[in-house]
């Protein structure tokens, strides 16, 4: 047993304020003296005349806000006639070749659409991949896995 294991056997009650000066917190109650927020109840937003924090930030439409960009990085059939015949295309090797940066692929993903023509042939694709494309690859030679 460990003394800061222990439950805590007493509660303190919340300092009452405004109940005479013998209390600690009479007259005034913590509030100071005049003003606006001696005297009524404002938000705790509040801030004098100027601009609140909440107006100076941008507006963001939608529940939860910010969300991912959940479009993936869209390659065409011409970025993969820079491989050789009979070679592997994957994000590692798409990378290497510069092709795509890093961040952007492993973020979002990648995906081959329509647009161009397979010069290269025996491609071993390990990318998602549209249906035409997949016809392409597979009428050269290659294979999408």
């Amino acid at each position: 047993m460990k003394l800061n294991a222990l439950e805590k056997t007493i509660q303190r009650s919340k300092k009452r304020l405004g109940r005479g000066i013998g209390s600690g917190k009479g007259k005034t109650g913590g509030r100071g003296m005049k003003g606006q927020k001696a005297r009524g109840k404002i938000p705790a937003s509040f801030v004098g005349g100027s601009l609140p924090l909440y107006k100076k930030l941008p507006f963001v439409r939608g529940w939860g806000n910010k969300k991912p960009n959940p479009k993936p990085v869209v390659l065409t059939l011409d970025h993969l006639n820079r491989f050789k015949a009979n070679s592997k295309v994957t994000i590692a090797t798409l990378m290497e070749a510069k092709i795509i940066a890093g961040r952007n692929a492993q973020n979002r993903g990648v995906k081959i659409l329509d647009k161009g023509e397979v010069k290269v042939g025996g491609l071993t694709v390990e990318i998602p991949v549209s249906r035409k494309v997949k016809e392409k690859i597979e009428k050269s030679g290659g294979k999408v896995v």
